[in-house]
């Protein structure tokens, strides 16, 4: 129940401190620091992404007109612009990142059997991608991508169960996305679904020798021997399914094993794409689903850009940037365990929305989720409506 708490002190009451003051510990976070430590600092930037906030002045000026209100909500210091852009420039960025994989972890229990394919395959499903995130070449010269601009790039392993992060990096726009593949390690009897942009046989040999399963699109330059010609089973969707093997010296050294290639027609745009999978078992229809949940991660890119502040930063150094995403990161994590540990039945973006306007109300968390207690009349989207 209850007992007279602020909305958003009951959102970071589900968070086990300990794991956060570990990382704390770790990374000597707290050393010498007087004032705005780094939970406060959490959750001060955790509030300018749940009120949408645009600026370190506008979050000042928000946070001075509930000054009463955030001594009861855990920031017990006197938050200022400057004070604020200090944290952001000095304050690790590991102390988030390493929290935001512990919750990574708690979050993917909680989401476990949530996808109906991962149910039939009795298997962990799993997209993996990244977005770039376009920033000012005069204001991030660190951020090295192209001549004309600079960016950062945020790499994503998904379980498409939840759609919950289960790994997450963020470097330079200049990294080449495949090389990041270097930094998972491939779970026995997983399928990872990615782009032709992850094709590189040395690296999908290494999954084959993980005995996982990888689904990808087939490029058109790749050269290869049909050795069997498979069942399509009549169905006008299969074009071919075929066993391959790799033709070139050096791919063929690289991933010296079969390969499975399947032509499939998608019956809604009509357009014709080609997968490559190592999965010999399942069917061409099975390995076509499969690959259509890889669009899970594109649209989890498109949700997070949408919904937190991601877009428009506080601080222009290396170390402000990764401690504005990896909070973001972390925020999106504690909503998802919210919705579950409180059973609630919206989408994250409904509940960011209320949650925005509900921060500082003194009433039980369930209440403000409650259809019953949301007047038909009051809007909580930021779009306009048309009628």
């Amino acid at each position: 129940m209850n007992q007279g708490k602020y909305v958003f002190a009951q959102i970071f009451d589900i968070i086990k401190m300990y794991d956060f003051k570990k990382y704390v510990t770790l990374y000597n976070g707290d050393y010498r620091v007087k004032t705005l430590s780094c939970w406060e600092h959490f959750l001060v930037m955790s509030f300018a992404q749940l009120s949408y906030r645009e600026s370190l002045r506008d979050i000042e000026y928000c946070l001075v007109s509930i000054r009463h209100k955030l001594y009861h909500c855990g920031i017990k210091s006197a938050v200022s612009r400057s004070t604020l852009a200090d944290a952001n420039e000095k304050r690790d960025y590991r102390i988030y990142a390493d929290f935001a994989f512990s919750l990574m972890k708690a979050v993917a229990s909680l989401y476990k059997g949530d996808n109906v394919l991962s149910k039939e395959l009795n298997s962990v499903i799993y997209a993996f991608d990244s977005t770039t995130i376009d920033l000012c070449l005069h204001l991030f010269p660190w951020a090295t991508f192209r001549t004309t601009k600079s960016a950062v790039k945020m790499h994503v392993l998904l379980n498409v169960a939840g759609s919950i992060p289960e790994f997450v990096n963020i470097t330079k726009g200049s990294v080449q996305d495949v090389t990041e593949m270097d930094n998972i390690g491939f779970i026995s009897g997983c399928y990872y679904l990615m782009d032709k942009a992850y094709i590189d046989f040395d690296r999908l040999y290494r999954i084959e020798k993980s005995k996982a399963f990888f689904v990808t699109r087939a490029k058109g330059n790749m050269s290869y021997e049909i050795t069997k010609q498979l069942d399509t089973n009549s169905n006008p969707a299969i074009l071919k399914d075929e066993l391959v093997k790799l033709k070139r010296w050096h791919t063929r050294r690289w991933y010296p094993a079969e390969l499975r290639r399947i032509e499939y027609r998608d019956a809604i745009c009509g357009k014709e794409l080609v997968f490559l999978t190592n999965s010999m078992e399942l069917s061409a229809e099975v390995i076509a689903r499969l690959y259509k949940e890889r669009w899970k991660v594109e649209l989890f890119f498109k949700w997070i850009k949408q919904n937190l502040r991601i877009k428009k930063f506080y601080g222009n150094s290396d170390n402000a940037v990764k401690v504005q995403l990896w909070i973001a990161v972390c925020d999106y994590l504690i909503i998802a365990i919210l919705k579950k540990s409180i059973s609630v039945d919206m989408s994250l973006t409904q509940m960011l929305q209320i949650l925005s306007i509900s921060l500082f109300e003194r009433i039980d968390i369930k209440e403000i989720f409650n259809p019953s207690q949301i007047s038909e009349t009051k809007v909580i989207s930021k779009q306009a409506t048309l009628f």
